[in-house]
């Protein structure tokens, strides 16, 4: 696949599917065994979530692309809310019967406890053992956030710290994940885990775009006017991830 598309919007009925077959989305799907659909549900917050109706779109083209045999998830690890209710209220479980795939609390599953080397603050990661191993599609409504300024594709993995493990002593917020600057949390989570592909909501702004999280990211930052260079976390996850295929590659 390239690495990424954006087109303009009509909607998510029409766009959608025109949009995943031009980039190669229907080749990709057949590739994998397991797929996970992660929607940005952490802030609990209607207005500022992934969309049912956009996730119906994507998993509809999902459904009738993949092998008969690939099992597809969609998975969440609110933040401060339980999970299941908001599945409930924002219309997952409905989409969940609907196609007949499951539904994953990533706050309460099993993980398993990740080192590496490369983290920047965490010792250590409590991580769902479901993502490991699976194609995990990143699926975020873009948006403005208080102190990343920008929640995309790859903010969105910060539901993946599962709250059985980073929930404060006192409240059911992922305090103990806020320890240091946020950044810092999205980059070491996306060492345990970099989603494989994003299609990002931007219907807002006019687009809808899909390809490599990072990449897709950068473009995303820039239709809402802004240098992805004066986003901290981009830039931090940029010099990491790029920097280490870089030198792979040489």
């Amino acid at each position: 696949m390239v690495k990424g598309v954006s087109i303009k919007f009509q909607s998510y009925q029409e766009t959608l599917p025109k949009l995943l077959k031009a980039i190669g989305f229907d080749k990709e799907i057949k590739r994998h065994e397991r797929i996970i659909l992660k929607p940005n549900l952490m802030d609990g917050v209607e207005g500022g979530s992934t969309k049912a109706e956009f996730v119906d779109k994507v998993l509809g083209f999902v459904m009738s692309n993949k092998n008969p045999g690939t099992e597809v998830y969609i998975a969440e690890g609110c933040d401060g809310f339980d999970t299941e209710d908001i599945f409930d209220e924002f219309g997952y479980r409905a989409l969940s019967e609907k196609y007949g795939v499951g539904l994953i609390d990533l706050n309460n599953t099993d993980t398993e406890f990740v080192e590496n080397d490369e983290f920047l603050r965490f010792e250590g990661i409590h991580f769902p053992k479901i993502m490991e191993g699976s194609f995990v599609v990143s699926l975020p409504y873009l948006k403005r956030d208080e102190e990343l300024s920008v929640s995309g594709a790859l903010v969105n993995m910060l539901g993946a710290f599962p709250a059985s493990h980073y929930k404060g002593f006192f409240s059911k917020g992922k305090s103990k994940i806020k320890k240091w600057p946020l950044k810092y949390a999205v980059h070491d989570i996306l060492k345990c885990k970099m989603p494989e592909f994003t299609i990002i909501d931007a219907s807002d702004k006019g687009h809808i775009l899909a390809g490599r999280p990072l990449d897709m990211d950068k473009q995303a930052v820039k239709s809402m006017g802004l240098d992805w260079k004066e986003i901290p976390y981009l830039r931090l996850i940029d010099e990491s991830f790029e920097n280490r295929d870089k030198n792979k590659s040489e």
